[in-house]
């Protein structure tokens, strides 16, 4: 689909109800490495007119380094730390797309953080997606291992009872990005725009949890 046959199916007035109906919270995605959060955070953004803000960038920024580095010289509990404070930060500045790292929303502190300033989408994607789109990439510390399939495939059975307690579920898989996109949107605005709706599939990649 080209982008003005793509621009001519989005509805403005919608996607500006949905911003109006956020106030002062935020968008926030969540769930794992490759699941598409930043990809379809700025497309996201871009639609509701929001800043879009990626938490791994701005803890880089904070600590004058990347995350690799911050994993090898001080170890994870002190990334996590780092992730929580710089998290609560974006979460004060006001309404955006924020992008979240993998491990964050494992944390209950953020959890609660988020829960109170934001309305939380899980990415959900499978093991096979995860790998296809990280197998490439050297900057994935929890990757650095001999098994990398059997470390996401723990991670997602560790990980998967948390990210399901977030407001709206999306179903990330192989289609275009703007269809993953519109689906957040008709997921934003049934919650937000139209009251919750029970806990239910309302499309085919779609759940809301009430």
């Amino acid at each position: 689909m080209s982008e003005t046959a793509a621009a001519a199916q989005t509805n403005p007035t919608q996607d500006a109800d949905i911003t109006l109906a956020l106030g002062r919270r935020s968008v926030v995605l969540v769930g794992m490495m490759g699941a598409g959060k930043s990809t379809i955070g700025r497309r996201l953004a871009a639609r509701l007119r929001l800043p879009f803000l990626d938490a791994d960038i701005e803890i880089e920024a904070a600590a004058g380094m990347s995350i690799p580095d911050i994993f090898e010289i001080h170890g994870e509990p002190h990334f996590r730390d780092g992730e929580a404070r710089v998290i609560a930060r974006l979460l004060d500045s006001g309404p955006a797309v924020l992008a979240t790292g993998g491990g964050a929303f494992m944390r209950e502190e953020t959890r609660n953080r988020i829960r109170d300033k934001a309305v939380s989408i899980w990415l959900k994607a499978d093991v096979d997606i995860i790998m296809k789109r990280v197998k490439r990439r050297a900057d994935r510390p929890l990757l650095q291992t001999e098994d990398p399939v059997a470390t996401v495939s723990r991670l997602l059975e560790a990980r998967e009872p948390v990210y399901r307690t977030a407001d709206l579920t999306i179903a990330s898989r192989d289609v275009p990005h703007d269809r993953i996109v519109d689906e957040c949107i008709d997921a934003l605005r049934a919650r937000l725009c139209a009251g919750a709706p029970s806990a239910q599939p309302t499309t085919d990649g779609i759940s809301v949890t009430p």
